[in-house]
C-alpha cells in the first residue's frame, strides 16, 4: 500500500495509490506545527484509512511538504512519520518536488506554487535543476495568498483601501484594528491568517483596486522568482499548482502571457497528479 501526502501551510491532502481514497488534515509545515499536532493528524489518518500495526509494516509513505527543504525539519518530519506509521517505509520530499511530479510528470518545465505561500523552480523532468530562493512569508512569498492578504490588510489599516471596499472588508471580517494586528503579530499561524484575507480580493476582482492588487503582486512574483529562472534556463512552459492560483487563473494567465511566459496547466490540488505519478 502506498500513502501519499501533499502538505502546505493550510491543509494536508492524503491519498492512497490505487483506490484514490482521500483524506484532509490541517497543514503540517514543520516550521509552524508542534510534534503533538503532527502526530495527532497522523493518528486521524490512521483511523480514516483503518491502518494498524500489520498494515503499516507493508506501507510506503511519500510525504511532500512545505518547510521540508530545511534539512533539520526534514529529518524531524521523517522521524515523526516513522513514529506515527511504525514499520512503514517513509520518504520525505519538498512540496516543490511534489508539485513538479504532480503537474509535469517527467516533462521539463517551469513549475510554481501559488497557494498560502509561493515558490518556483525549473524541473528537468527528473529533479529540480534550479529553484528560486524562498525567504518565507515575512520576507518573501511574493504573489501568494498571504502576500495579497498583507497588501490588503496594510491598505485597510492605513486607509489606503477605497472607502466603499473598506466598509465591505470591515463587514466581512468583523475584527477591530487591534484584533487584526494581534492576529499578525501575536497569534500562531500568521501566514494562514493573512492568506485567509486574499479571497476578499478574488471575490472583488471586478473592482479596479482589487484587480490592481492581484496583478501587482503577481508582477512582484514574476520579477522576484520567475525572471531569474527564465534568464538562467530560457523559454519553457509554466505549470502552476495551488488553490489561490486556480482562483485567479484568468488573471494569472493574462499577467504571465502579457510578459511572454506561456502558462500550461493550473492545478488546484496536486494530490491526484501525485497519485497518478506513483501508480
Amino acid at each position: 500500500m502506498i500513502l501519499i501526502a501533499d502538505s502546505g501551510s493550510t491543509k494536508t491532502s492524503w491519498a492512497v495509490v490505487g483506490s484514490g481514497e482521500r483524506f484532509v488534515t490541517e497543514g503540517l509545515n514543520p516550521h509552524f506545527t508542534s510534534d503533538e499536532a503532527f502526530l495527532a493528524a497522523c493518528s486521524a489518518v490512521r483511523d480514516h484509512f483503518l491502518l494498524n500495526s500489520l498494515t503499516t509494516v507493508s506501507l510506503t509513505t511519500y510525504f511532500y511538504g512545505s518547510g521540508c527543504g530545511n534539512a533539520v525539519q526534514r529529518m524531524r518530519v521523517q522521524e515523526l512519520l516513522a513514529k506515527a506509521f511504525e514499520g512503514a517505509e517513509v520518504h520525505v520530499e519538498t512540496d516543490m518536488l511534489g508539485a513538479c511530479r504532480a503537474v509535469s510528470g517527467h516533462e521539463a518545465a517551469f513549475v510554481a506554487i501559488l497557494g498560502t505561500g509561493s515558490n518556483a523552480c525549473y524541473y528537468d523532468g527528473n529533479e529540480i535543476a534550479c529553484q528560486a530562493t524562498s525567504t518565507g512569508f515575512i520576507l518573501g512569498d511574493k504573489g501568494s495568498a498571504n502576500y495579497v492578504g498583507r497588501v490588503l490588510l496594510n491598505d485597510y489599516l492605513t486607509h489606503h483601501m477605497p472607502p466603499t471596499l473598506r466598509l465591505q472588508f470591515c463587514d466581512r471580517f468583523r475584527m477591530s484594528d487591534l484584533q487584526l494586528m494581534d492576529a499578525v503579530y501575536h497569534q500562531p499561524h500568521a501566514n494562514r491568517f493573512l492568506a485567509s484575507l486574499a479571497p476578499f480580493a478574488v471575490q472583488h476582482l471586478g473592482d479596479d483596486y482589487c484587480r490592481r492588487v492581484v496583478e501587482h503582486t503577481l508582477e512582484d512574483w514574476l520579477t522576484d522568482a520567475l525572471m531569474p529562472l527564465w534568464r538562467q534556463v530560457g523559454d519553457a512552459t509554466l505549470h502552476v499548482v495551488g488553490g489561490y492560483a486556480k482562483a485567479i487563473e484568468p488573471t494569472l494567465r493574462l499577467v504571465m502571457e502579457d510578459r511572454g511566459l506561456a502558462v500550461g496547466t493550473v492545478l488546484s490540488d496536486p494530490i491526484d497528479g501525485l497519485r497518478r505519478f506513483h501508480e
